[in-house]
């Protein structure tokens, strides 16, 4: 079975329903059948690489609410991070474009490399102090760290061209599919979970999409040649 999950670095609910759904799916008895495919989508597309501002800022700007209602919400964040184990900085980050570390993601999917990368991504971007925008290097370090060949990394990082038709592939699917935000998951492309739900409601789609998966249905028009661990059926004259 196949879980697509498509996300934003700059998402706070996505690193929290990262961390949730990754609950759900330790305790899920066919993990081991699952495979987890991370795809693009990013909140601010369009957005130039030295557009960087604090996140109260854009919150306050973007969603015309006031500063202390801002930090309240940075705060409720922090709390629900917490929760999961995860650290999170409720003051003093910035945000910008994150079309850089999506194109690096899909470099890194083709590295075998995707889950490590984007761990790396959402700790640094949500937990530690140096900012991940407009900053090459840092998302070369972070690369680096996630497996990736710092060279390699840096030509993808020269190249604007390199993995956007990726990127771009993703979004024009996540439009298609009727996400419209992010977190969003799903699920043998038959069921879709919207939002950083709880680990249970995981579970219980894990459950129910893993259950419903149709057999093969076999077209037979009766006995046909074919091979087989014995070997292969030659006709005899």
């Amino acid at each position: 079975m196949r879980v697509e999950i498509w996300s934003d670095i700059a998402c706070p609910w996505c690193y929290v329903g990262k961390a949730r759904f990754e609950k759900a799916l330790r305790d899920f008895p066919h993990r081991d059948d699952v495979e987890v495919v991370h795809r693009s989508f990013e909140l601010d597309p369009g957005r130039a690489k030295d557009d960087i501002q604090p996140v109260i800022t854009m919150l306050t700007g973007k969603y015309g609410m006031s500063r202390a209602q801002a930090e309240a919400g940075e705060d409720n964040l922090g709390a629900q991070a917490a929760a999961e184990g995860l650290d999170y900085r409720t003051r003093g980050r910035d945000h910008g474009s994150t079309f850089d570390m999506h194109r690096l993601l899909h470099f890194a999917k083709e590295q075998g490399r995707q889950e490590q990368l984007l761990d790396l991504l959402y700790r640094a971007n949500f937990a530690e102090e140096r900012s991940v925008f407009n900053d090459d290097e840092r998302l070369v370090e972070l690369a680096v760290s996630a497996g990736l060949d710092a060279e390699a990394v840096r030509a993808v990082l020269a190249d604007p061209g390199a993995y956007a038709d990726d990127v771009r592939a993703d979004e024009r699917e996540a439009a298609q599919l009727g996400a419209s935000g992010v977190p969003f998951f799903v699920l043998d492309r038959t069921y879709g979970v919207s939002g950083a739900q709880p680990a249970e409601v995981f579970a219980q789609a894990l459950t129910q999409a893993y259950g419903e998966r149709s057999p093969l249905k076999l077209v037979d028009s009766g006995d046909a040649d074919a091979c087989g661990p014995d070997g292969c059926a030659v006709p005899q004259h």
